[in-house]
C-alpha cells in the first residue's frame, strides 16, 4: 500500500453553501408554519438536516500535516495541502504529522567487535514520508521507529571495535562520519516499510562499561606513552645522525668508532630522558 495524494474541494465555498442551505431550510420551515403548508416544513427540515450533515465533511489541514481519508475502512487517499477542505461526510479523517522529529535512544550495554562491554546511545532524526505505510503497514510507527533504531544501533556496535587495533581499521571512537553513515543506512533499511525517512543518525554517548573502564583507561594511557616515546626516539636518532654528519663534514673534530659510539650513547640519553640531565664536565688534570 502506497500513499495516494488527493486534492479535495475547497472548504470555504462549501462552508458558505452549506450555511446558506441551513438558512434557506429555516426560512422554509418558518414559511410553511405561517402558511400551514406541511410540504414546505418537511422540505425545510430535510434541507437543513442535509446541510448540517454536510458540515461534517469540513476539516482543516495544518502546515506539515496530512489527513488520511478512509471510507468504511478502505483507504481513499491523503490530503497534504494546508487549509480548509471538504470531502464526503462519510469519510473518516486521521491526522498525521509530517514534521521532523528526533529522539535519543537509551544507553545500551553491548559488546564491541573485540568483545569489550561498552555503553552506547544515539540520536536519530526522522520524519514520515509515506502516510499510508506509516499508518497501515505497522501497528504504531512511532514506537516502531524507536525499537528498530535501538536494534540497529545494537547490531552496528557489535560490528566495530571501540578503538582501532591496527592502522586504518574503522572504530567507533575514531571514525565518527563512517560510523554515523553506517548507522543511518542500517536504521533506514529497517524503517523502509514504515514510510519513514531517516535524515540523520549519530552516536551521542560512547564509553566503556564501568567494570572495565579503569583497565581500559590504563591501556589507553600506556598506548599514549608508547606512541610518545616512539616519536621521541625517532627524533633523537635523527638529531644524532645530523650532529655526526655536520661534525664530520665541517671537520670540527675527528672521531673514531669508539668515540662515535660514546657520543651517540650520551646524546640519546640526553635527548630521550624524561628528566633534565646533569652533565659531568671533565676538566682534566
Amino acid at each position: 500500500m502506497r500513499e495516494i495524494p488527493i486534492i479535495p474541494k475547497p472548504g470555504l465555498g462549501m462552508l458558505a453553501g452549506l450555511l446558506g442551505g441551513l438558512l434557506v431550510g429555516g426560512l422554509l420551515v418558518l414559511l410553511g408554519g405561517g402558511t400551514a403548508s406541511p410540504i414546505l416544513i418537511v422540505v425545510g427540515i430535510l434541507l437543513a438536516l442535509l446541510c448540517f450533515f454536510g458540515l461534517i465533511g469540513l476539516f482543516t489541514v495544518s502546515p506539515n500535516e496530512a489527513k488520511v481519508l478512509q471510507l468504511f475502512g478502505n483507504y481513499q487517499g491523503t490530503v497534504r495541502e494546508p487549509g480548509l477542505r471538504w470531502v464526503n461526510p462519510f469519510f473518516t479523517k486521521r491526522g498525521i504529522s509530517l514534521r521532523v522529529r528526533n529522539f535519543e535512544s537509551e544507553r545500551l550495554k553491548v559488546n564491541d567487535l573485540a568483545g569489550n562491554p561498552i555503553e552506547i546511545a544515539a540520536v536519530v532524526v526522522w520524519r514520515v514520508v509515506d502516510t499510508a505505510e506509516a499508518l497501515f503497514h505497522v501497528d504504531d510507527y512511532n514506537n516502531f521507529v524507536h525499537v528498530q533504531s535501538e536494534s540497529a544501533l545494537r547490531n552496528m556496535a557489535t560490528s566495530y571495535p571501540y578503538d582501532p587495533h591496527v592502522e586504518g581499521e574503522i572504530a567507533l571512537r575514531s571514525h565518527t562520519p563512517e560510523i554515523a553513515e553506517h548507522l543511518k543506512t542500517e536504521i533506514q533499511d529497517r524503517l523502509e516499510q514504515a514510510g519513514v525517512q531517516v535524515m540523520e543518525a549519530r552516536i551521542s554517548h560512547l564509553a566503556y562499561a564501568p567494570e572495565i573502564a579503569h583497565a581500559m583507561l590504563q591501556r589507553q594511557q600506556a598506548s599514549a606513552v608508547i606512541a610518545a616515546r616512539q616519536k621521541i626516539v625517532e627524533g633523537a636518532v635523527g638529531m644524532v645522525e645530523m650532529a655526526l654528519d655536520r661534525l664530520s663534514h665541517q671537520k670540527i673534530v675527528e672521531l673514531d668508532n669508539d668515540k662515535k659510539a660514546a657520543m651517540v650513547s650520551n646524546l640519546l640519553v640526553v635527548l630521550c630522558s624524561d628528566r633534565g640531565t646533569q652533565p659531568v664536565v671533565n676538566a682534566g688534570k
